[in-house]
């Protein structure tokens, strides 16, 4: 890169050259004095009516996004729901004021009635995404649908293929998109400024507790019943680590196992459930009593009542009475708890990601070295070097594990509809389905122990 055309880029993104701050969209200076950046959600944007959506299953992200209709009435408009669990439905309903005649039991039952709103939002279980889907796009609705597309190469690539046959606008909650951290992240990569981008290393710290409650005892602890931890929870990885480097994936291998929650890892005197006088409970770091009964961490899975003193009784029925409360060691479950992966890209761009589960923290990971600077991150904040002049230069903010995306994509979502232009989102079906590809393709290579070809 010749001096002038880095000094434009440098400029561009707000930085002179031996410079120490990334001029970025909103700073507030600390109580040390330390300029932070403080990222906003934007959503300037205002179409001239709602959109109008029915979400197709009201548990956990169903609620995450569906609030956003709450906080921004004007925008979102949620008229029907579909879901089996009673107690979700009436909350939901009730939360969005719902008439009766739009409550479902299930995603098909949306689907006898002629076509009543604008969009449908999917945040099924994976391995109903296809289903509604489909459905939806055959009716004539827009679709948000919650990652990962399917568990299924094929059912990904119909989806794909209907979307483009109908010309719905279709975004995939790859949320890291929306991230301004990653936003800005990619800004550099993509600039010039780090010269040639070489290499990327990238962890998913997922924290041994919430590995033991998703992946072990959790929905997805099988990957036949549900989908492979690669995608499962590492697809907004693969999706945000390709659209950071710009560059088509070409080939991956990949290693992982399961090399402690199995039954040979069991400690002696424990048993099926820790609420069955276990002799080690108190001193295991995954009890289901320390987890959910005595610390009331990640209670929301049991639809907790209204009434805050029937919470201990209700939590301990369900530890009784469900996998959240069975012994980590005598669960049926087959997700590796380390996945490794090296990619290699166009360009000849490598990339080596890995999902570990025994970690104390979250937070994404990631490193990138180029021919004139690296970058060192946490997803809270990343530091850029300048090879040149060896200035650092720091770039912070405060936000949950999805970097602030999540109220981002749907506000991007609405605007796309509302001006019936798919260009406009950051995350569509088209751009979405190689992160998926790239999955696949890991599981076979993990499985077969090869280096597998991505083909797109």
């Amino acid at each position: 890169m010749s001096s002038l055309s880095r000094r434009d880029a440098l400029k561009a993104l707000g930085i002179s050259i031996g410079g120490t701050v990334l001029p970025l969209s909103s700073w507030a200076t600390n109580d040390k004095g330390e300029r932070i950046y403080l990222p906003e959600f934007s959503n300037s944007f205002v179409p001239d009516k709602p959109i109008t959506v029915i979400t197709c299953g009201a548990g956990s992200r169903g609620n995450v996004y569906g609030n956003y209709a709450v906080q921004y009435p004007a925008q979102l408009d949620i008229v029907g729901v579909a879901e089996p669990i009673a107690i979700r439905n009436e909350r939901y309903a009730k939360k969005h004021t719902i008439k009766d005649e739009n409550r479902f039991k299930t995603w098909e039952d949306v689907f006898k009635r002629p076509k009543f709103a604008d969009a449908i939002l999917i945040t099924t279980p994976d391995n109903l995404h296809y289903g509604p889907c489909m459905k939806a796009l055959e009716m004539g609705y827009h679709v948000l649908l919650e990652k990962p597309i399917s568990p299924s190469e094929k059912e990904c690539r119909d989806i794909l293929a209907m979307t483009k046959k109908t010309g719905k606008i279709v975004a995939v909650c790859h949320v890291l998109r929306y991230a301004p951290y990653f936003e800005e992240l990619r800004k550099i990569m993509q600039s010039g400024v780090l010269g040639k981008v070489v290499s990327v290393q990238h962890i998913e710290p997922i924290e041994h507790t919430h590995m033991s409650h998703s992946y072990v005892r959790g929905n997805w602890h099988n990957s036949k019943e549900t989908t492979p931890i690669i995608l499962a929870k590492s697809c907004h990885d693969l999706d945000i680590l390709r659209w950071m480097i710009g560059k088509q994936s070409k080939s991956i291998h990949a290693l992982g196992d399961i090399s402690w929650f199995n039954k040979k890892n069991a400690p002696e005197g424990s048993t099926a459930r820790c609420t069955d006088g276990c002799k080690v409970e108190a001193s295991c770091p995954y009890s289901a009593l320390k987890q959910y009964y005595r610390e009331r961490k990640r209670t929301y899975v049991f639809d907790m009542p209204e009434e805050k003193e029937k919470h201990a009784d209700h939590i301990m029925e369900k530890l009784k009475t469900t996998n959240y409360g069975r012994c980590v060691y005598r669960m049926e479950n087959d997700q590796p708890d380390h996945y490794t992966t090296n990619i290699l890209f166009e360009d000849g761009v490598t990339c080596s990601f890995s999902m570990e589960a025994f970690t104390s923290y979250e937070g994404r990971r990631t490193r990138v070295m180029g021919s004139l600077g690296d970058i060192v991150g946490d997803m809270f904040s990343f530091t850029h070097t300048d090879f040149l002049t060896g200035k650092k230069t720091e770039w912070k903010n405060a936000t949950d594990m999805h970097g602030g995306g999540d109220w981002r994509l749907v506000a991007n979502w609405i605007e796309a509809i509302s001006k019936n232009d798919a260009s406009l989102l950051t995350s569509t079906i088209d751009a979405s389905i190689e992160s998926h590809l790239m999955g696949f393709a890991a599981e076979q290579s993990r499985k077969g122990n090869k280096v597998v070809d991505i083909k797109l």
